[in-house]
């Protein structure tokens, strides 16, 4: 591969990514998919085949193999225990605190972890079709050949599925600095255990959503309403007592997090809030292991905060 070809690649590389991040919501994945796509971009200059743009020939590898993807995991996600959620992508809380302010507030919410959960129910072409078109700004005639269908038919789809996704996506009504600073409270008051401070900042409808995947300690099934979520907050602040734990500010997918540590900087979970209108409305934490351990060195299997039954962790 020639020197401007690799250039071009690292350039796109971000773009790619992206695109297969989005369509499987799992970095491990994503990475996988690029680093095929490299493979097969090299293997066709190699075999003399003529690549004139490198975007589309990427792009295209990229996105198919994201839709064969979906397909294969989509039995595996049906199946899924409990709550599925995708694995969270982290910027440190110093690089969040200058992306909030000049970061597309559209490219955010399209990376958020409740926006790639609606995608879940999706079809992986109505997927494809969607997130090239309204979040990447491909045209209809590139997503077209990139898919197998013709333009007619990609409009439709793309029609169908943004009615879905509207439908149901979540509402950020406030600029990203509002929702940074209620959550910076959200998260000290869960520390210290004001639940005082809690019960404003909680909606009265507020869901808390836990994704353990039957590996650890997690909820069976999202708890809606502010007082069964005050309850699973004081039980995480007395944890955060016991066990010596703290909270690392940091931006989850584009929104306010942070990522629960133990003493010795190991990984036990990552939290997240979706915040509208003055309030969080959501709080997304992921517990499995195998959906963090890209992140960090994690708390090991024995800890009591992550431990399971001997008959659990044998399943």
């Amino acid at each position: 591969m020639t020197d401007p070809d690799v250039e071009g690649y690292l350039r796109l590389r971000p773009l790619l990514f992206s695109i297969a991040y989005k369509m499987t919501g799992s970095v491990g994945d994503a990475e996988d998919i690029v680093s095929e796509a490299f493979l097969r971009l090299h293997r066709a200059q190699a075999d003399g085949g003529g690549v004139r743009s490198l975007k589309s020939f990427l792009s295209t590898v990229v996105t198919r193999l994201s839709i064969d993807h979906l397909k294969s995991a989509r039995v595996r996600r049906e199946q899924y225990f409990g709550t599925w959620l995708p694995e969270p992508l982290i910027a440190g809380a110093a690089d969040a605190a200058d992306a909030a302010d000049a970061a597309d507030a559209d490219l955010s919410e399209s990376l958020s972890l409740a926006f790639l959960v609606v995608l879940e129910r999706l079809s992986p072409v109505e997927r494809a079709v969607f997130l090239l078109h309204d979040v990447f700004d491909f045209d209809y005639a590139r997503i077209a050949a990139i898919v197998g269908k013709n333009e007619v038919n990609c409009r439709q789809i793309a029609t169908r599925a943004r009615r879905y996704v509207q439908a149901r996506r979540p509402r950020f009504t406030a600029s990203a600095g509002q929702r940074a600073a209620l959550a910076e409270r959200f998260f000290t008051a869960v520390e210290t255990g004001d639940a005082t401070s809690l019960v404003r900042m909680l909606a009265a409808d507020a869901v808390v959503y836990g994704d353990g995947g039957r590996r650890t300690l997690s909820l069976p099934n999202p708890v809606a309403g502010r007082e069964k979520a005050l309850r699973l907050l004081a039980a995480l602040t007395a944890a955060v007592h016991r066990f010596g734990l703290h909270f690392d500010r940091a931006t989850v997918n584009g929104q306010p997090g942070v990522l629960v540590r133990d003493t010795s900087g190991a990984l036990l979970n990552v939290l997240s809030v979706d915040v509208a209108d003055g309030r969080v409305q959501a709080v997304r934490s992921i517990v499995n292991p195998d959906k963090l351990e890209h992140l960090a060195p994690l708390i090991p299997p024995d800890h009591p905060l992550r431990g399971l039954p001997r008959g659990e962790r044998a399943r």
